[in-house]
């Protein structure tokens, strides 16, 4: 008699779902598994730097939100607070006449480093990816301007501006006084924090295009895409982590551009920014604790949205992340 065959095996496919669960309790395990001291030392990493995010970073930024709604010149105790409610951001949108010549100053600057340091950047990022020869100058050339705080590249540039003993006053034969005409002080700011930006690009671009698998470069070739084709189409996809770290950053370093102008004459005559006015309103003569709180809040929101815009992308490219 003919032996009967075996019925035949169906595998059900795995669940990623349980094998994330797996691995969950499998950390918790471990966790377990520590020794008392151990337990001790993880509790200590974590903690200590939790405790100065929170002092440094979450309470300021939540007694910031809080202090926008009173009205208080910083002058004796807590119980001079006075709570008026959301007056403060009426008044900044309706009678506070620097307001809304920082927020064009702001948004021109952000689209400035958006289009022309961001990409040329970008660009120099891709000629020194390419190991031409002396690459390592060019790129200590490029960086330099980066270790330098904005308030210091504004001193560096007042050697180029100076109406009286000025590089390009010298060239061009005029006497324009640059950094204190309001017609033109604010352009070249943007071509001095540009100077310094540009080189901020190249360095984060630089480290993206080296973690390139090379293979991908070399399938495209293979495949006839032209230079140009394979960076735009292959690269640039590839590195989408590093373009939005890249968007994410313009948009801070345009927000916070503060030390620059504040040098050249504390954020007035045309130089109006967001950050130089709670500056002015909570260190300065004014001492408006509650109403530069209410201008540092609305820095805080529109950062936010750019900081919460990030971390979406980074979580969604991680494995086991949110699609």
């Amino acid at each position: 008699m003919a032996a009967a065959a075996p019925a035949p095996t169906t595998s059900s496919p795995p669940t990623t779902g349980g094998g994330d669960g797996r691995r969950r309790r499998r950390k918790v395990s471990d966790l377990s598994k520590l020794k008392a001291r151990d337990k001790v030392v993880v509790g200590l990493f974590l903690g200590i730097p939790l405790l100065f995010v929170l002092t440094l970073v979450v309470f300021p930024a939540l007694a910031s939100v809080l202090l926008s709604f009173t009205r208080w010149n910083g002058i004796g105790g807590l119980g001079t607070i006075e709570w008026i409610g959301g007056k403060n951001y009426s008044d900044i949108v309706s009678i506070y006449p620097p307001f809304w010549p920082a927020i064009q100053n702001n948004v021109v600057m952000l689209v400035f480093l958006f289009t022309i340091p961001t990409v040329l950047g970008i660009y120099l990022a891709v000629l020194l990816d390419k190991e031409l020869r002396f690459t390592w100058f060019y790129q200590t050339a490029f960086f330099m301007p980066v270790v330098l705080s904005l308030a210091l590249v504004g001193f560096i540039w007042q050697l180029i501006y100076s109406r009286d003993q000025g590089l390009i006053n010298g060239v061009l034969g005029t006497t324009i006084d640059w950094y204190g005409d309001p017609s033109v002080n604010f352009y070249a700011v943007l071509v001095a924090t540009g100077w310094r930006h540009t080189g901020y690009i190249m360095l984060i671009y630089l480290a993206g295009l080296k973690g390139v698998d090379p293979a991908l470069r070399e399938a495209a070739l293979v495949d006839g895409c032209t230079e140009r084709q394979t960076f735009f189409r292959v690269v640039l996809p590839v590195m989408r982590p590093i373009n939005i770290i890249v968007l994410v950053i313009t948009v801070i370093e345009s927000l916070r551009a503060f030390d620059i102008v504040w040098v050249i004459n504390k954020g007035r005559n045309g130089l109006e920014l967001i950050a130089a006015l709670v500056t002015q309103n909570v260190v300065g003569e004014a001492s408006r604790i509650g109403f530069g709180s209410a201008l540092s809040t609305i820095m805080l929101i529109i950062s936010t949205v750019f900081v919460i815009i990030y971390l979406r992308v980074v979580m969604r490219d991680e494995p086991g992340g949110a699609r």
